[in-house]
């Protein structure tokens, strides 16, 4: 991910990589493995130092693979033969090292002779794409830490500053090899680093899998429903189901660290707030994971920085296991799409052999946790559960029921699925854009529905209530929006099929803030008991004629939103428009004979035109606004009043 964001495809192009261990290691050499196109100019281990300068990328490649495959090997037993001028493998033990120009040139040193500890801290900080922790030990700490703070003695003499690292990227295979302060540190200089237990999250998710998939079989065993080898059988034949499960959810995890760093330096305020939460809730000690203090965080916001990767990872960690322990907790009902998740953590051969088994799991409620935790954090920013509690003041159950239910009215998985089915087809920055289009509409749809059932949060009904209407609308949404909409959502569409988006994605993300739009004209319809299309035509008609997307607009671009109370304040003047401009809506068409949808733009234009006087005024308070390049509130709490005066007049004309 971090080198597919930095536009390299690492299984067509080479790039080169200095490396912690050696092929023996099952960290290091399965590593070192997985892509054809490493250059590994050295590795190191406690023993030797293989440089190879200039590897041939095949080569190398084939001689690691021999190296892998012998039951013990050493940088020893690499052919010496194969390693490019200038390099060879040199004993940790000796008292100096003779640098050939190639290795001069390599580690960026003039110097002829220098000693092992010397060659491997300049090794480290050498300019090259990767460095791969697959060993054991400290090797880069801080600059503001001690030798003494890493608690690594062996490996004091050769440690180096993270500010000094020049590798373009970390992965680490291996735990411990680079401290906390250091990947915060080596993030802000501009390094792609996530932290071990983020690189390494595959392995306990696997286990996790396995855990559970073995609880289920054992009592199918107990029950006489399986023989011993059947039980065996189905676990092996489940290898790469899992696999593709475990590799998923890790995809996405990074994924979502990934989208919430684009957006760091602007949530700065927001990262805040969940570090305050989870803190006065005693669920984390911002000092022992050297989270930044609020003075910190005060200055990154002033330079306009945010939470570095490193720092994004331990809170995204913090933010699921807060939301999987409420939910475990929570009383989620008969609500049979509260329980559907528990599916998605199994294979699929084993949900069509054992539903009931599955359903009936004696840790059902812990998996299903676990899986809405890690479907709404994977998906959403990690500042998502407190903006909502801030916004909506429900509890943890009712804003996952509201998720829950906006992700099947949306038909969301779809959506993000072709979105990631475009991983180097078109610029990660696009699929992350794209990402954000629909992670903004989760945010609000979910929020309005906590807003307008908040006595009956039902994903199952709300799901009945919305989504099939709501699929309806949006496949004739071309034909219901007025000739400039049209024309504004036309070149939305048009520039996402010119950057490489396909034809359909493109139609759905250009339409998600009309989608959105979808919920009020339910729920206006409903009002009204009149033709849904009929509603949508005059909703939009209404929109266009009084500039409400331009008002809109305004509120998202300029008005300021860098402290708490001015994101809140958005909101509620947000609300009053889409409140008023549904009441709009319902006034017009209480007040007209029935039409149909082709004769709706003549109505509304008739109904503005007996308004003439508040019209003008609302029109008069968009051009003031235009002219404004800042969000003054007054301004907008103004124009609001304006609009409701004009709504109010026409409640019985």
């Amino acid at each position: 991910r971090h080198f597919r964001e930095k536009g390299m495809n690492i299984q067509k192009e080479p790039f080169t990589v200095v490396g912690l261990g050696d092929m023996s290691g099952d960290v290091f050499g399965n590593g070192m493995l997985l892509s054809d196109q490493i250059k590994l100019v050295s590795g190191f281990n406690h023993l030797h130092i293989f440089i190879d300068p200039n590897p041939d990328t095949a080569a190398s490649f084939a001689e690691r693979q021999r190296l892998f495959n012998l039951p013990r090997s050493s940088w020893e037993d690499y052919n010496k033969k194969l390693i490019s001028k200038g390099g060879g493998i040199f004993s940790r033990s000796a008292k100096s090292i003779t640098l050939s120009p190639e290795i001069q040139a390599l580690i960026c040193t003039s110097k002829k002779t220098i000693p092992p500890s010397e060659l491997l801290s300049l090794l480290l900080k050498a300019p090259v794409d990767m460095l791969w922790n697959g060993g054991i030990g400290t090797y880069v700490k801080a600059s503001t830490e001690l030798h003494t703070d890493v608690g690594d003695k062996a490996n004091d003499i050769l440690r180096v500053d993270a500010r000094d690292l020049q590798c373009r990227v970390i992965g680490e295979g291996g735990n411990l090899g680079i401290t906390q302060k250091a990947r915060i540190e080596y993030g802000l200089h501009g390094g792609s680093v996530f932290t071990d237990f983020i690189d390494n999250a595959a392995g306990v998710d696997c286990s996790d899998h396995e855990v559970n998939i073995k609880i289920l079989l054992d009592k199918q065993v107990a029950d006489g429903e399986l023989t011993e080898k059947q039980r065996n059988r189905y676990l092996e034949s489940m290898t790469e189901d899992v696999a593709d499960l475990v590799l998923k959810n890790n995809y996405q995890q990074t994924q979502a660290i990934s989208l919430s760093y684009i957006e760091t330096h602007r949530r700065t305020e927001e990262y805040r707030r969940v570090i305050h939460y989870l803190e006065a809730t005693g669920k984390l000690n911002r000092a022992l994971e050297f989270l930044p203090t609020d003075e910190t965080l005060a200055e990154r916001k002033s330079r306009q920085e945010g939470l570095s990767q490193a720092e994004l990872s331990i809170l995204i960690s913090y933010v699921k296991a807060d939301m999987k322990e409420a939910l475990i907790h929570a009383d989620l009902g008969d609500d049979n799409y509260m329980s559907q998740p528990i599916e998605t953590a199994f294979p699929a051969p084993l949900n069509k052999k054992f539903p009931e088994a599955v359903n009936n799991h004696p840790l059902k409620k812990e998996i299903i946790a676990t899986q809405i935790a890690n479907d709404i954090f994977n998906h959403l920013s990690i500042s998502y559960l407190d903006r909502m509690q801030q916004s909506t003041g429900v509890t943890h159950a009712d804003i996952a029921k509201a998720y829950i239910a906006t992700k099947e009215i949306f038909a969301l998985n779809d959506i993000w699925s072709a979105i990631e089915a475009l991983d180097y087809k078109v610029e990660s920055e696009l699929q992350y854009h794209m990402m954000l289009r629909v992670s903004r509409l989760v945010r609000r749809a979910s929020r309005w529905l906590i807003k307008n059932h908040r006595t009956q949060l039902n994903a199952s009904t709300l799901i009945s209530l919305y989504a099939e209407r709501i699929q309806n609308l949006g496949s004739k949404l071309p034909e219901l929006l007025p000739e400039a909409l049209h024309e504004q959502w036309k070149a939305a569409k048009d520039e996402l099929i010119q950057m490489g988006a396909p034809l359909s994605l493109a139609e759905t993300l250009s339409s998600c803030e009309y989608l959105y739009d979808f919920l009020g004209i339910i729920s206006a319809s409903n009002s009204l008991d009149k033709d849904i299309t009929v509603v949508a035509s005059s909703f939009f008609a209404l929109a266009e004629r009084l500039d409400l997307d331009d008002f809109s607009e305004h509120l998202e671009k300029k008005m300021p939103t860098t402290t708490h109370w001015q994101s809140l304040a958005r909101e509620s003047l947000r609300d009053d428009l889409e409140w008023q401009q549904r009441q709009l809506t319902q006034n017009m068409l209480g007040s007209i004979d029935a039409c149909d949808a082709d004769a709706v733009q003549a109505k509304v234009d008739d109904w503005l035109g007996e308004q003439e006087v508040l019209t003008a005024r609302w029109k008069h308070m968009i051009s003031e606004l235009n002219n404004h390049n800042d969000g003054d509130i007054s301004m907008l709490s103004i124009a609001i009043r304006e609009l409701a005066d004009l709504s109010q007049a026409t409640v019985n004309s």
